[in-house]
């Protein structure tokens, strides 16, 4: 059995908590990281700080749970796409994750302009360039404390990898040079969706 977690919902179970969740059948925790970054967690209202989201996960892997957790490309913005990226990869390498999944912001226009006020500054998106270069920079600084699963196959990428962290490293990085020099297509934005 599995299960979408929230950072309070993990802060909220005690030790012994999770362990009897993991007990009575629950294996696999989906988890938003979204960013390792304070100020941007702060923007997009996620209602946790990047230390509370270590604990948590701390706390679950140690009750033997799995979790497979994904952060968001593009978060950050055309001003603050670095701080993102490095804080988001010093998370993830404190935690013990089994998968870790990137998605490209894709803002519904249903909630466009609330984003964007809540953002506090402009916030100018990304293009597929610049969020190759925001997985680059991820990939080349993820060292995770046990071997995870990469992937960024979900339908709103450009560009689907696969691959595991660290001993794919290389083979993940080339294939996004090669599609940084147009030798890959990327999906169309037609095809691209939530």
């Amino acid at each position: 059995m599995s299960s979408y977690a929230l950072p309070a919902n993990l802060l909220k179970k005690s030790a012994a908590e999770l362990a009897q969740l993991r007990a009575n059948g629950l294996t696999l925790l989906y988890y938003g990281i979204e960013t390792g970054s304070a100020e941007l967690l702060k923007r997009i209202t996620k209602g946790a700080t990047p230390e509370a989201m270590v604990t948590g996960l701390t706390k679950a892997r140690q009750a033997g749970l799995k979790i497979s957790a994904t952060v968001i490309l593009g978060l950050g913005g055309q001003t603050h796409w670095q701080e993102h990226i490095d804080a988001t990869a010093d998370l993830v390498n404190q935690v013990e994750l089994d998968y870790l999944s990137t998605l490209q912001l894709m803002l519904d226009p249903m909630i466009h302009d609330e984003f964007h006020r809540k953002f506090r500054e402009p916030f100018q998106e990304q293009d597929d360039r610049a969020l190759l270069a925001e997985q680059v920079r991820l990939i080349e600084r993820l060292n995770p404390p046990v071997p995870l699963v990469f992937r960024s196959n979900h339908a709103s990428n450009a560009l689907a990898l696969a691959g595991e962290l660290p001993q794919d490293r290389a083979v993940l990085l080339a294939q996004l040079e090669r599609a940084l020099t147009g030798a890959v297509r990327l999906r169309p934005e037609w095809m691209r969706g939530y």
